[in-house]
């Protein structure tokens, strides 16, 4: 037997349509939610629901979409799977590497199940932990994931619910956590759940149409929809944790946010099943109070995501002042971020043309619970061809800008293929079904473009599926960039302590130490000798020479000595 349950507060009938026959649903437990239980329905079962005689509507919470995102759901049992890492426990935040992968385009056949094949390439290389972009169901065959329809069920085409299984176990099995990327900020075009009830509120806007209704009438229903697919992706997927999306778009003016909310269960569920689980932000406020305690008034989140150390590296080795790097580029910039993680901790940001953002208290709050990266889905694929760092600038700066970010005391991210230099791009790609959204994505995409000259009849079409097809890794190794991530993933393991930074402005070299160790850069195009008070070189991306108290690098050139 099964019981089926839906939460419609608005409806006067409710149906469970169970592979063709109509079953009526009384009312639940709780205010607003229908069940009926069903005799015959067993795991794999397609089923629907019927509000007032009205047509079939998948699931909100359908754990299974084989049928695609306007198919019925099918019922799926999470204790029927043969799990064999009873004594994984989670990986640590602190001391991890962490690598970005999008499951479409890391190998040829774009699946999970592929995708553990190349598992054998991260442990080599280092890796502790796999970052997974969003694999919830979206329209379509292939897309970043980020407009996701059904949260709760993972995209067929990817291989479904126990392909991600498989894959998580074999993670585990080889010692490496992973985390998915989930989206609470919005849900993609063409979902149906206005017609279950007040998923969404006219209150607020986003950039995305109204808003995730989190504090309207009905909201506590739709946050325990978010909060229950959190808990279920870490209980039921054995995930070791969960990267949310743009958490600055929530809008939430309760006196309990929902990421605090959020914490408080997510640590529940992680003392509940002996297993350290962990929330990671993006967020564009540049707000330490992310990840301070609960206790400091703070949300009480694992770690966030740092921009302004990308943008800092980026401009700095790049000399793009475009947009949001207006404000980086010097090495006063990029000493400020590996020594108080934020540019922007209340000072004027021209790109918002206002002050932003607010100082991080290092004393409370240690540096490995924001991550550093060179490269990730959105600095790359965002940019107009989706060209990467490797592609457009000199191996020499891609090796400086790599050594600084291992070299941090951050907990570093790759996004994949940076770790041999890999030039294929990774474009903005789509698969929308409903053509009226097709061509806005598709126009959208062009205007977002149209001022830059240089982009002029070059933005690739996302609804092509030649641009998704372009945006697959080639593999094709440059074996310099290669042997260095190599030997800055065997590095950074005796790296501690927080950065301490001095830099030359004019002469462009920065030199900081952590521990027994000294990392010195130079970004210039001359030969420099820069005093530092460690002779023994242990990593260089070219010949150095060290004479006392003086290193002598050649241009563009980074150093490691102990």
């Amino acid at each position: 037997m099964t019981v089926f349950r839906v939460w419609a507060p608005e409806a006067v009938r409710a149906e469970a349509d169970i592979s063709g026959h109509r079953h009526p649903m009384t009312a639940g437990a709780r205010p607003g939610w229908w069940q009926a239980e069903v005799t015959a329905a067993a795991n794999g079962t397609d089923y629907a629901f019927r509000l007032d005689g009205g047509e079939p509507l998948a699931d909100p919470r359908s754990p299974w979409q084989p049928y695609g995102i306007n198919g019925v759901s099918r019922t799926y049992d999470h204790s029927a799977f043969a799990w064999t890492d009873r004594g994984w426990r989670g990986g640590p935040l602190h001391g991890s590497v962490i690598y970005e992968l999008h499951i479409g385009t890391f190998t040829p056949e774009g699946t999970l199940d592929a995708a553990i094949g190349r598992l054998g390439h991260l442990t080599d290389l280092g890796v502790d932990t796999v970052e997974l972009m969003p694999v919830a169901a979206f329209p379509g065959e292939h897309g970043w994931g980020y407009d996701g329809i059904h949260l709760w069920a993972v995209h067929e085409p990817y291989g479904g619910p126990d392909a991600l299984k498989r894959f998580v176990d074999a993670c585990h099995a080889r010692r490496v956590a992973v985390l998915l990327d989930v989206v609470y900020n919005h849900v993609g075009i063409g979902n149906r759940l206005a017609d279950f009830g007040p998923y969404f509120t006219d209150a607020h806007v986003t950039p995305w149409g109204p808003a995730v209704n989190l504090d309207q009438p009905g909201s506590d229903e739709v946050r325990g929809f978010l909060i229950g697919n959190a808990l279920m992706w870490l209980r039921d997927y054995h995930l070791d944790g969960l990267r949310l999306d743009a958490v600055h778009a929530f809008e939430d003016h309760r006196a309990l946010h929902i990421l605090e909310e959020l914490a408080v269960e997510v640590q529940g569920l992680g003392t509940l099943l002996n297993r350290e689980l962990v929330l990671i932000a993006e967020s564009d406020l540049n707000d330490p109070r992310l990840v301070s305690s609960r206790e400091a008034g703070g949300f009480g989140l694992a770690a966030q995501w740092s921009d302004d150390f990308h943008h800092a590296v980026h401009a700095a080795i790049t000399a793009e002042r475009q947009g949001y790097y207006g404000d980086f580029g010097s090495m006063g910039a990029l000493v400020k971020t590996l020594t108080r993680v934020f540019f922007h901790d209340g000072n004027y940001s021209s790109f918002r043309g206002r002050s932003h953002g607010r100082p991080v208290d290092l004393l409370r709050i240690p540096s490995f619970r924001f991550l550093g990266y060179l490269q990730d889905h959105d600095q790359v694929g965002n940019r107009a061809t989706g060209d990467r760092i490797s592609s457009g600038l000199s191996a020499d700066l891609v090796k400086v800008g790599a050594g600084l970010v291992l070299a941090a005391p951050f907990t570093p991210m790759l996004f994949m293929g940076e770790e041999y230099g890999e030039e294929a791009p990774f474009q903005f790609f789509t698969d929308h079904i409903e053509k009226k959204v097709a061509e806005a994505t598709r126009e959208g995409r062009r205007k977002e473009f149209e001022a830059f000259v240089e982009f002029a009849g070059e933005v690739p079409d996302p609804q092509d599926v030649a641009t998704f097809r372009r945006s697959k890794l080639t593999r094709v190794e440059d074996p310099e960039i290669a042997a260095l991530y190599l030997r800055l993933f065997a590095l950074r393991r005796e790296l501690t302590g927080e950065a301490e930074v001095s830099y030359d402005e004019g002469e462009r070299w920065i030199r900081m130490r952590r521990g027994d160790h000294e990392i010195v850069c130079n970004f210039s195009e001359d030969e420099l000798r820069v005093h530092c008070g460690l002779r023994e070189i242990v990593l260089a991306t070219h010949q150095a020479h060290a004479d006392g108290e003086v290193v002598t690098l050649p241009a563009l050139a980074g150093v490691v000595l102990r």
